[in-house]
């Protein structure tokens, strides 16, 4: 008697984390993209999150596993010790998993999970690599080897074209054979109209994670330059430290009691539409690169005018809409001189906001991301059967 053939294809989804930032509600995407072409996926983690809770609630199944996640406390002398130990860990646990599951393919979110790919080409499994990093600025034999195990991939998934230049630059093997898909942003269906006018105080937005790297601290500087021009302003700050970061917040809050500010430290909250319905202008003021800016788009997509860095991915992010302003990196200044020009012009900046809008929904539509994501990963499922 023949064995019973399954009549759906598995598909294994790796990712380094279970929160709900950028990378994390991409992946969130991808999963929703497979289980609608009626894959069988499965994700595995290296914790319980809220994005363990999301990929329930879609229907994919979730293991958690040990995995090697690099992280730049690792590279050091110090955390030699814990590299060891999580990549003999990672290792025999990602085996031991695509050994089980016996997948077809095996789809690895982002470049801080290098070992999938390699153990998948040793199992005889394709994989296909989507890159969410991008830091030109780095060093580039360091981003060599950060992209180095991703050439045991079938296919490479890039979230920006700044991403792709980024790679050409440190591996241009890999750069040739990747491809360039938006990020897919999702969006209330009627987000809540600007305010008609901005009397009495600017009610400015931060959303990510609270570190240097990401400049709220130049947000802090931003309010308190408008404030001593007379100019009120109210600051919103969510989001949340890293473990390990809680003397950057401690300063913040210091800095902003200091200037007589009106800063609310809200915390992390998965759900960011009532506080950019509450928002006058959402400011994006990284200091480094960033390979993409989902937290750009989702400002434009809520109908508020956006401030951002204008370098690396941010600039394919907010670029393009009369309701954005791109500034130079780093800048305190340019930042407050950029929410004054939107407080004085509020009234052409509230008519622009609905065709800003309308572009971004063209550019990000979740549908089409899935679209391109099935598309991807059962074309090299495809080329995986006709070998088999």
């Amino acid at each position: 008697m023949s064995a019973e053939i399954p009549t759906r294809r598995t598909v294994l989804l790796v990712h380094p984390g279970a929160e709900m930032f950028g990378s994390d509600r991409m992946l969130l995407e991808s999963a929703r993209a497979l289980l609608a072409a009626d894959r069988r996926v499965v994700v595995a983690l290296p914790s319980r999150g809220l994005l363990d809770d999301e990929l329930r609630k879609a229907g994919a199944e979730v293991v958690v596993i040990p995995m090697l996640v690099l992280r730049k406390t690792l590279l050091s002398p110090r955390g030699l010790p814990t590299l060891v130990r999580d990549s003999i860990k990672g290792f025999i646990a990602a085996w031991r998993l695509i050994g089980r599951l016996r997948p077809n393919v095996v789809y690895v979110s982002t470049i801080v999970a290098p070992q999938w790919p390699v153990v998948a080409r040793l199992r005889g499994t394709k994989a296909v690599s989507h890159v969410h990093e991008a830091e030109a600025s780095g060093k580039r034999l360091i981003n060599r080897a950060l992209y180095l195990p991703h050439l045991a991939s079938t296919r490479t998934l890039v979230n920006s074209q700044f991403s792709l230049e980024t790679i050409r630059a440190s591996l241009p093997a890999l750069a040739k054979r990747a491809t360039v898909v938006y990020n897919g942003v999702t969006s209330p269906p009627d987000p809540t109209p600007p305010r008609v006018s901005v009397d009495g105080a600017l009610r400015v937005l931060y959303i990510g994670r609270l570190s240097p790297r990401k400049g709220p601290d130049l947000l802090v500087d931003a309010a308190a330059l408008l404030r001593a021009r007379g100019r009120k302003v109210t600051l919103t700050l969510l989001g949340a430290v890293f473990t390990g970061y809680e003397w950057y917040e401690r300063e913040l809050r210091t800095k902003a009691a200091t200037a007589g500010l009106d800063v609310e430290f809200a915390g992390f909250h998965s759900e960011i539409w009532p506080f950019l319905a509450l928002a006058d202008v959402l400011v994006v003021p990284s200091r480094v690169d960033e390979p993409f800016g989902n937290t750009a788009v989702e400002g434009v997509l809520a109908r508020r005018p956006v401030v951002a860095s204008n370098s690396s991915g941010l600039r394919e992010a907010a670029g393009g809409y009369s309701t954005s302003r791109l500034v130079p990196a780093n800048s305190a200044d340019a930042i407050a001189s950029a929410l004054e020009d939107l407080a004085t012009q509020w009234d052409a900046v509230v008519a622009g906001v609905e065709e800003s809008r309308l572009e971004a929904l063209r550019r990000h539509a979740p549908d089409a991301y899935r679209v391109e994501i099935a598309a991807a990963v059962i074309g090299v499922e495809r080329r995986t059967s006709s070998r088999r």
